[in-house]
């Protein structure tokens, strides 16, 4: 006879960082990023055309695992797999712009924390109004709340109109538009970036 309940998803013994029930969405789960076990994942989101801003593009999936696996050696940048009801939703990224490239770019603050977002693919109904919002919510959440930090900052790439009018919408303000330089290091390369920066405030995200 075959078992009618759901098979348990991989993701139920992983212990989160931060949960948070999102009225009419579900439950989000921010977990630490497993380099091995998420690669699969990983890999299929940022090799879409879409995600060609990630700048993992061409990248195979051992070759994301090892990207993953060497910022899981480092104090200063961290990688979470973010699950909504036992399925992959986005991919967070955290920084500590003083031990990044773009410190060098902008006057930094004390509790200043970099982000970067990928959300997942849209499903096959479609995007449902008001996810994208709710799930940065409980993001910011996280940054801000959980890690107490003061402002997040984001980078994205000048032609990223797509992200930049996003992060607007949640209440950022637009910063300078500025050149990340290239970074080539034994573990690490990363081409120059033209970026428009962007600061969130907690006291404006939690507003009221």
């Amino acid at each position: 006879m075959t078992d009618p309940r759901p098979a348990p998803s991989p993701y139920a013994s992983r212990v989160p960082v931060h949960e948070q029930r999102l009225d009419g969405f579900g439950t989000v789960r921010i977990l630490p990023l497993d380099p091995a076990a998420d690669a699969a994942v990983v890999h299929g989101w940022v090799s879409e055309e879409r995600a060609a801003f990630w700048g993992m593009n061409g990248l195979t999936r051992d070759q994301v695992a090892e990207v993953y696996a060497h910022m899981d050696t480092l104090d200063t940048h961290h990688a979470f797999l973010v699950v909504k009801d036992g399925e992959p939703a986005a991919l967070l990224q955290t920084y500590d712009p003083a031990a990044d490239r773009v410190s060098e770019c902008y006057p930094a603050e004390p509790g200043d924390v970099g982000v970067h977002l990928l959300l997942a693919p849209t499903g096959t109904g479609g995007a449902r109004p008001g996810w994208t919002a709710a799930l940065s919510g409980a993001l910011m959440t996280y940054v801000l709340l959980g890690l107490d930090r003061t402002r997040i900052l984001v980078d994205p790439d000048v032609g990223n109109d797509k992200a930049i009018a996003r992060f607007l919408r949640l209440g950022f303000t637009a910063g300078p538009a500025v050149v990340l330089p290239e970074i080539d290091l034994p573990d690490v390369y990363l081409p120059e970036k033209k970026a428009q920066l962007a600061f969130l405030r907690r006291e404006v995200a939690f507003a009221g």
